[in-house]
């Protein structure tokens, strides 16, 4: 996922929700299960995580992109055509005028998609009521969550996060970026193992992509690990729906 397209718009005179957006995808087949969806983008993260693939959106303090009355503009003209209106980032919790974009984007007949890493489950818990599907990223052990995210709650936001998604029915796909790096087979088998005890049905490994890192020391991926029999049909065995992207 990469905020490569934005839609660039003359701030309106009309107040607007507030939602800090950093771009547009006006049309997507694969951030919504099963969807055809726009995605916004959501400016600012508090985390840091190595293999970031959108720097660009961690800063809060930004300029935005569009108003989100433009947003609205542009949906209003694309209902009945697409299905969902994806929230993504940068991590799209971070902003506190998300309930009530989507609430507005509801109300046009969206489907609603939040992409989180669970950075704020009390304001997971607030939007979860809007939300039809639900993209959590697990980034790796607990213990390592913080060397991963640069920062010390990480894992037990993370973990409050999954658990309240878990207890609220919501469909959703949990899922992990994996490189040797900071995630080795074995290491993602005993993840594997931990989410499937926790009640995770839907998982998802995805593998590093180098674009738009801004780490350069992170080594090209080679995929064989993952992909091998020892590995996805393992993790394949664990869950009732399992997928490996990116082999």
């Amino acid at each position: 996922m990469n905020a490569s397209i934005s839609v660039n718009q003359p701030f309106s005179k009309v107040p607007d929700c507030g939602l800090r957006v950093a771009g547009l995808t006006p049309y997507s087949s694969i951030d919504y299960p099963g969807c055809l969806s726009a995605v916004v983008w959501v400016q600012g993260c508090p985390w840091r995580c190595t293999y970031c693939h959108n720097p660009h959106l961690q800063s809060r303090t930004a300029p935005p992109q569009m108003h989100w009355d433009a947003v609205m503009a542009f949906l209003r003209k694309r209902a009945g055509l697409l299905d969902a209106v994806v929230f993504s980032g940068g991590e799209a919790t971070t902003d506190r005028h998300l309930a009530a974009a989507m609430a507005d984007t509801k109300a046009l007949g969206y489907k609603i998609g939040l992409h989180t890493a669970g950075c704020y489950p009390e304001r997971l818990k607030a939007v979860l009521p809007l939300v039809d599907w639900v993209g959590l990223d697990i980034k790796t052990h607990w213990q390592d969550y913080a060397a991963l995210a640069g920062v010390d709650s990480a894992a037990s936001s993370a973990a409050e996060s999954l658990d309240l998604l878990l207890q609220a029915g919501v469909e959703h796909e949990i899922r992990t970026t994996v490189h040797p790096q900071w995630l080795p087979v074995a290491n993602l088998l005993a993840l594997g193992q931990e989410l499937r005890q926790a009640g995770v049905k839907h998982f998802a490994v995805q593998l590093y992509r180098a674009q738009g890192c801004a780490d350069q020391t992170i080594a090209a991926l080679d995929p064989a690990a993952y992909s091998s029999a020892a590995c996805s049909d393992r993790l394949a065995e664990m869950f009732p729906f399992f997928q490996l992207r990116g082999a």
